[in-house]
């Protein structure tokens, strides 16, 4: 099942200058995603009536001022978050007549938070935009957290999602929890 990334970057300048390594590969983050969904389980993925022929999805980084105006328009909450995640299929799966790529949806990450979270965490910048995008991943398939039960499920799947593309993290969770407090 292949993936299709509509990938857009707005770039903060003093993270363009970074340790030369780029969080804005269109390839790698492809190839992420595509390692994702080759990890979910058949009910984890959304199917239809028709098996899909892939799944499209946008992935965008932009800063803090933008992630703000959004989590404004549709949070009801005037401050920047580190991701917001907009689900394509909020109550049910469209049911087409013909295999076609299924729309999951947008993910915003926020350079400005993700770069000071993987400060506060001790590890790299592409670990904690990594860490996000799965969570953005998760919530465009269903996936929720009401509460704290469901978070640290969510988290713990977080965890699997990037020990699928190498990447360790130390799941801290009440330090995760203390950072995701309203």
């Amino acid at each position: 099942m292949a993936i299709l990334l509509d990938l857009s970057v707005q770039q903060p300048e003093e993270l363009a200058q970074g340790d030369g390594q780029s969080f804005a590969s269109e390839a790698m983050w492809c190839d992420r995603l595509q390692a994702w969904l080759e990890d979910l389980s058949p009910e984890e993925i959304p199917q239809g009536q028709h098996p899909p022929l892939g799944y499209e999805l946008c992935l965008r980084f932009t800063d803090d001022s933008e992630i703000c105006q959004l989590n404004r328009q549709y949070r009801h909450k005037d401050q920047p978050t580190d991701v917001l995640a907009f689900a394509a299929m909020e109550c049910e799966i469209p049911q087409i007549s013909a295999a076609l790529p299924l729309s999951l949806g947008d993910i915003v990450i926020s350079l400005d938070t993700a770069q000071r979270q993987a400060q506060r965490l001790g590890h790299s910048l592409d670990s904690e935009l990594t860490w996000l995008a799965a969570h953005g991943f998760l919530h465009l398939l269903g996936w929720d957290h009401p509460d704290d039960e469901s978070l640290a499920v969510m988290l713990q799947r977080q965890v699997q999602l990037l020990a699928c593309v190498e990447i360790a993290v130390n799941l801290d969770l009440p330090l995760i929890l203390s950072n995701t407090a309203p």
